[in-house]
């Protein structure tokens, strides 16, 4: 249905295209040129422009794009773990699905009274111990935010338990110039020291070295400050009470074989999650998250 008042020209597009390696992916764009890219391989968001045409999402020029691995960059969905934990393949399989649009065939164009562009997508899963369906929304709205909204249900007469990250990557100037705030005095997991409890004790996250950390029970907005690029990332979320902050810096990103030598100067991923205490759904029960990232320009 057509927003009232909204002409052709100025309608939200979704189209369906195809990557180099022939898998679908869907194009979102707004009326002003900003665009959101997903990939049905893992429903994963690939890029994220604003209506200049500034990439604001990292990926890797090694990335390996070709099913089945996972894109390194854009929006990874790690579920249903985080990490490793037992037979599952690291980050769980989300990741690596082949998701489809709710809709058969779907109904493109996607758009709704607010002018906001977006995309239903779907996985399911029917594995003894991890039988569920996963509902994904991904939304453009005219101001250029990007929104990811997770629905899980448990379809399965056992009791399902999950751990979630949106494993987000955003494109900095670098590594070494840019700071988070929302993370003081709250605890974290430190990956680096076999996950050992500490207190945050700054005022704001500034990088030197490799950061491998969960916070836990984080306010609802964490800001990243990019000075160089004058330009600020706010990330609002519910439902996903811990905060993930990563990046490799040199030693592991020279390991990482699908991440160039020097590009950790340029990333930073820091995700809206649940994970240290794990999402517990009974049979029928269904859990949503939310994640909204917005940018904002300084002078």
């Amino acid at each position: 249905m057509e927003p009232s008042g909204v002409s052709d020209e100025k309608r939200p597009t979704v189209d369906l295209i195809k990557d180099k390696n022939g898998t679908d992916q869907i194009l979102l764009q707004n009326p002003k040129g900003a665009s959101v890219k997903i990939s049905l391989h893992g429903g994963q968001v690939l890029s994220w422009k604003t209506d200049k045409g500034d990439e604001l999402l990292f990926t890797s020029a090694k990335a390996n794009s070709k099913p089945p691995h996972p894109v390194r960059g854009g929006i990874p969905i790690c579920f249903p773990q985080f990490g490793t934990r037992g037979s599952l393949e690291q980050h769980g399989f989300a990741r690596n699905k082949m998701w489809l649009v709710e809709e058969n065939p779907p109904a493109l164009p996607s758009f709704d009274s607010t002018n906001k562009a977006y995309i239903d997508l779907i996985a399911y899963n029917n594995h003894s111990c991890f039988s569920f369906e996963f509902h994904l929304r991904v939304s453009l709205a005219l101001d250029g935010n990007l929104t990811l909204i997770s629905r899980v249900r448990n379809i399965n007469s056992k009791p399902f338990s999950f751990s979630i990250a949106y494993h987000t990557y955003f494109s900095i100037s670098d590594i070494s110039e840019v700071r988070v705030e929302g993370l003081e005095t709250l605890d974290y997991l430190d990956n680096l020291f076999e996950k050992e409890r500490f207190t945050e004790q700054g005022d704001a996250l500034t990088f030197e070295s490799e950061v491998d950390r969960v916070y836990l029970n984080s306010r609802d907005v964490v800001a990243v400050f990019d000075h160089e690029k004058k330009r600020t990332f706010l990330i609002k979320k519910e439902g996903l009470p811990d905060v993930v902050v990563w990046n490799p810096w040199d030693k592991k990103a020279k390991a990482l074989t699908d991440l160039g030598d020097e590009e950790y100067k340029h990333m930073l991923c820091v995700d809206g999650a649940a994970i240290e205490k794990p999402i517990n759904l009974k049979s029928g029960e269904e859990w949503t998250g939310k994640l909204n990232l917005s940018l904002v320009l300084s002078t």
